[in-house]
């Protein structure tokens, strides 16, 4: 069984790498050491990135910017992961989470936009969206929480309400986490396999499975009307769950010019085969999930 100090001897230097992998051997199963190296790489990965974090949230604070992430996708994507990995250890006096329970009774009788718009970045702060104003264009219409008439009129005010956030100096990242169906599927079982994980299942994740096609439908459509030169929507492949966060992060750390960029060490720019930018080009009836 590998021990703690099995790592602080590699860390101070008291073996070398080689002693190490030789050491992992002979404590583990042959067929698991690759996963460990990975799990390794990972997280050597992933404490550079949240350094470079650190470093983007110090510009951002000293130079009063507002910046604004979006993550949107269907259940069990990976998004509430990927934040907690994003904020772990950012200065929460300038950075925080906006997970919206549903709507008031009062607030459902509001502009649609009024609840988050005071949700939105002050100078100087990061401000993470576990899922947004897009409710209304994928889960509502999928689960019947709005009407026709609400879904017509949100998907026509949106890119009205986004250009008034650029032109006002916001600095909006719009991520979609893409998770293959059957993944999703292991990834509920999962969550109903753990108590520990079992809060995060509900009804409405039940339904998406079975309305797969109808939320394929809708992202496609929110998609082709809601990308824009000013606001892209930034596609994120997700099967593979690590894999997906650091690649977020090196997505948000290139879309910045900050003091310190690059100092960790690792790679900013985010691999093309997990992350890609919607192409207005590309056929409606074509999903980004397989």
């Amino acid at each position: 069984m590998l021990t703690l100090d099995d790592f602080k001897a590699l860390e101070s230097g008291e073996i070398t790498k080689q002693e190490f992998f030789k050491t992992l051997e002979t404590k583990i199963k042959k067929e698991k050491l690759d996963e460990v190296v990975y799990d390794l790489n990972y997280e050597k990965q992933l404490l550079k990135l949240q350094a470079e974090l650190v470093n983007l949230q110090k510009w951002v604070t000293k130079h009063k910017k507002r910046v604004c992430v979006v993550f949107e996708g269907r259940d069990a994507s990976g998004k509430g992961g990927a934040i907690r990995r994003m904020t772990e250890h950012l200065n929460p006096r300038s950075n925080r989470i906006v997970a919206l329970t549903k709507p008031t009774e009062v607030e459902q009788g509001q502009w649609y936009f009024r609840r988050y718009i005071k949700e939105l970045p002050n100078p100087g702060e990061i401000v993470f969206f576990d899922r947004s104003w897009y409710n209304r264009a994928v889960v509502e219409p999928v689960m019947g929480f709005c009407t026709k008439e609400q879904y017509d009129k949100f998907m026509i005010q949106v890119p009205e309400f986004e250009h008034m956030l650029y032109e006002d100096g916001v600095i909006l990242i719009k991520f979609w986490f893409s998770v293959s169906k059957d993944e999703q599927a292991k990834r509920f079982e999962s969550r109903l396999a753990s108590p520990l994980k079992r809060w995060k299942f509900s009804p409405v994740d039940q339904e998406g499975q079975k309305r797969w096609d109808s939320y394929t439908y809708h992202k496609n459509e929110m998609f082709g009307k809601t990308h824009t030169t000013y606001s892209p929507w930034i596609i994120i492949k997700t099967n593979n769950k690590k894999e997906a966060r650091l690649e977020s992060i090196r997505y948000l750390l290139s879309r910045f010019d900050y003091e310190g960029k690059g100092d960790s060490g690792t790679e900013i720019l985010p691999d093309p085969n997990t992350v890609e930018r919607y192409h207005r080009t590309i056929k409606q009836n074509i999903s980004y999930e397989e």
